[in-house]
C-alpha cells in the first residue's frame, strides 16, 4: 500500500513538472489568468460610447472616465497644490490686502538651495525669466523694451513674500503670463528660492562709538 502511494505521488509530481516546465517561451499553466495577465487600456484610446462616457450625468447608465485623474490627487514626487487661488476680481495684489496677508502665510517647502540644485535653479530661471527680467533680475532683459511694464524683481522681491512669488509665477500679473504650464510646482518654487540670492545683501552695520574701547581720560591727562 505504502508502495502505491509513494508511486502515484512520483507520477503527480512527474506530470507536474512537465506540464508546468514545458518551454522558456511558453510558461506553466496559469491558475487565473485574467489576474495574472489584466487586459491592458490605454488612457487615450478610443472608447466604445455604448459602454463609456465622458458625461458625468450619465454616469448612472455608462461609465464615466474623462481622462483626469481624481480630484485632490497629486502624482507621485510632485509639490502639494498652492493652497491659495487665484482671485479673479479687477483689483491688484498691493490693493488686496487680505489676499497679501494669505499669501504672506505661505513658504516655501522646499530646503535652502545648494549645488547643483542652485545651478538648475538658476538655469531654470535665465530660461524662463532672464528674457525679460535680464539675467541679475534688474529689468534689463533683451525683450523687457518691446514688452513694457516689466519690473524689477531685485527691487522689489524684498518687500514680497515668498507664496507671492509663487502666486505670481503661477497665475501671472499684468503683463506677464502664468508660467504653471511651462513649469511645476516644485521648479516654480526653486526659482523663487534663486530669486532670493540675487537680491542685495543688507551690508554689515558699521561699529559705533559706543562699541569702541572707552580710555580713561584720567589716565591720559597727566
Amino acid at each position: 500500500m505504502k508502495k502505491a502511494a509513494i508511486i502515484a505521488t512520483l507520477v503527480l509530481t512527474a506530470a507536474v513538472v512537465i506540464t508546468s516546465c514545458d518551454s522558456k517561451r511558453q510558461p506553466g499553466k496559469v491558475y487565473m489568468p485574467d489576474m495574472a495577465y489584466s487586459r491592458a487600456y490605454e488612457s487615450y484610446a478610443q472608447r466604445d460610447s455604448s459602454v463609456f462616457t465622458t458625461d458625468p450625468s450619465d454616469a448612472s447608465h455608462k461609465i464615466f472616465f474623462n481622462n483626469l485623474p481624481p480630484a485632490g490627487t497629486i502624482k507621485r514626487g510632485d509639490q502639494f497644490p498652492f493652497p491659495v487661488a487665484f482671485d479673479n476680481s479687477k483689483s491688484t495684489i498691493d490693493s488686496n490686502a487680505a489676499l497679501v496677508a494669505q499669501l504672506a502665510q505661505v513658504k516655501n517647502p522646499l530646503p535652502e538651495l545648494t549645488g547643483r540644485d542652485l545651478e538648475e535653479a538658476g538655469r531654470l530661471f535665465n530660461i524662463n525669466c532672464a528674457v525679460c527680467h535680464g539675467a541679475k533680475a534688474e529689468n534689463n532683459g533683451p525683450v523687457a523694451p518691446k514688452i513694457g511694464g516689466v519690473k524689477s524683481i531685485v527691487a522689489t522681491s524684498p518687500k514680497y513674500s515668498d507664496g507671492r512669488l509663487f502666486y505670481v509665477m503661477t497665475y501671472g500679473q499684468m503683463n506677464m503670463g502664468s508660467y504653471a504650464s511651462q513649469l511645476s510646482r516644485e521648479q516654480r518654487w526653486r526659482i523663487v528660492q534663486y530669486i532670493r540670492t540675487l537680491e542685495p545683501k543688507t551690508a554689515a552695520a558699521p561699529a559705533t562709538d559706543a562699541a569702541a574701547p572707552k580710555t580713561d581720560s584720567a589716565a591720559v591727562k597727566k
